[in-house]
């Protein structure tokens, strides 16, 4: 049998391709809810996830998933908006004339902008399209230092510099401009009349959970059930040793696949990883009302929360019964940091003033519920040489034969991390572990309807 340590989706992942490959395995995870960061709350329609969730195009693994398990016609691609509020204003930044008209950049700022978009290296003052082929020879290069050679000062200022801070806070000074040629690249073609297409699950992502789940089969995982010990002793994995309301249990393993953060893999194996991490604090509203008309809302202000996500303005609210459906969220790269410190009360009340600030037509007494989640490793901080610091698939000549990793530090968590990722880390490690290793099964693979 094949241990598999956590229940997420790289987890399930795993444990449904080594079950393809004819193998037994069974999964502990350690909560008592499978999916880890795809976790629901209940509406009066259907589910929404507690962090937010959404398909980009380069996606494709996540979607022949959902072919292989009869889901293939739930998911469905819609056009996004986009838009920047700046000085109390909402400006719409989609599609083309959005952009054009965008008042706080020049037309040469819009230019410099449009080719970094467009992956055109313009620094030589030549354009070149393969500038930016290999992301890897700006792995050392800071996000900063890049970004005020590629474009303007006005532009980092006014664009990518809000944005960065919203993603990394007090660490983006840190990022590598990898990270942000990668994420590039992950979002894939856009429509320059229609903007950039998403991909959502008609019925919430836990649908992909359940599905992972009937096809592993439920009597092959195990829910609160905390890995503790593997058994490594003359260096091959042999036992795991589990705690469950029924006590401590030993199981007999002929590998394992831990697909956890490292600092599971480490309490487990010794193994260290030097990626930091960073958390969030997301929560959800349901409201009578629409605020925006936006899906995504990019903040150039000083609101308490880094983004503002109206998802019933991307997936249609009479999916939930009517209910208009709101995310604000930040990154937390302190535990220390107010927002971490402050009860799910308190960030709920704080932010509702947050909120009244940004819409004066905001009414409280519209809030139907809200519900806070958080989590202290939801992604990593992808600083310069991050790749170096990446940890392998197979462990055997690290840890012990036997020992294979599919958590949130594997390569197919870069230059994002995302649901489609943990799918392919959860493959990679597991035909690792049978012995069967396709190259191209790493690779992400485009799929857009």
């Amino acid at each position: 049998m094949i241990g598999i340590v956590g229940g997420g989706i790289a987890g399930l992942a795993a444990a449904y391709r080594l079950q393809q490959h004819g193998h037994e395995v069974r999964v502990f995870e350690a909560s008592d809810d499978l999916g880890g960061l795809a976790a629901v709350y209940e509406t009066a329609g259907d589910p929404i996830e507690k962090f937010y969730h959404h398909l980009s195009a380069s996606e494709g693994t996540i979607v022949d998933l959902a072919e292989d398990l009869g889901l293939g016609d739930r998911v469905k691609w819609r056009y996004k908006t986009d838009a920047f509020y700046v000085d109390g204003v909402v400006h719409p930044m989609e599609q083309l004339w959005e952009i054009a008209a965008y008042p706080h950049l020049s037309l040469y700022d819009k230019f410099r902008l449009g080719m970094l978009v467009l992956e055109i290296d313009v620094r030589s003052g030549w354009p070149d399209p393969d500038g930016f082929a290999d992301i890897e020879d700006f792995e050392d290069v800071p996000v900063t230092e890049f970004l005020l050679e590629q474009t303007t000062e006005n532009v980092y200022r006014n664009f990518w510099e809000p944005l960065l801070d919203a993603k990394f806070g007090s660490r983006k000074d840190d990022v590598s401009a990898a990270w942000l040629l990668g994420r590039v690249k992950f979002r894939g073609e856009r429509d320059l009349l229609r903007g950039e297409q998403l991909g959502y699950f008609e019925g919430g992502f836990h649908l992909l959970i359940e599905a992972l789940v009937e096809a592993v089969g439920r009597e092959n995982v195990v829910t609160g059930a905390r890995v503790t010990d593997l058994d490594l002793t003359g260096g091959e994995a042999s036992a795991l040793t589990a705690e469950t309301d029924r006590g401590t249990e030993s199981h007999d393993v002929d590998r394992v696949v831990v697909a956890t953060m490292p600092t599971v893999l480490e309490a487990l194996t010794g193994y260290e990883c030097e990626i930091d991490f960073q958390g969030t604090v997301c929560s959800v509203w349901s409201m009578d009302e629409s605020l925006t008309d936006v899906y995504w809302l990019n903040l150039v202000d000083d609101a308490p929360f880094g983004v503002f996500i109206e998802h019933t303005n991307f997936v249609p609210p009479e999916r939930y019964g009517g209910e208009h459906l709101y995310y604000t969220a930040s990154y937390v790269q302190d535990p220390g940091e107010d927002r971490w410190q402050m009860s799910d009360d308190e960030v709920e009340a704080h932010w509702q003033e947050g909120i009244a600030d940004l819409f004066p037509d905001f009414d409280p007494d519209a809030v139907n519920w809200v519900q806070t989640a958080r989590n202290p490793r939801t992604a990593p901080i992808y600083e310069t040489g991050y790749l170096e610091q990446v940890v392998p698939y197979d462990l055997s000549a690290s840890v012990a034969e036997g020992v294979y990793y599919a958590g949130m530090a594997s390569r197919a968590q870069y230059p994002e991390r995302s649901l489609n990722g943990g799918i392919e880390a959860g493959f990679a490690a597991a035909d690792r572990a049978a012995g069967v290793v396709d190259e191209a099964d790493d690779a992400p693979r485009a799929k857009k309807a």
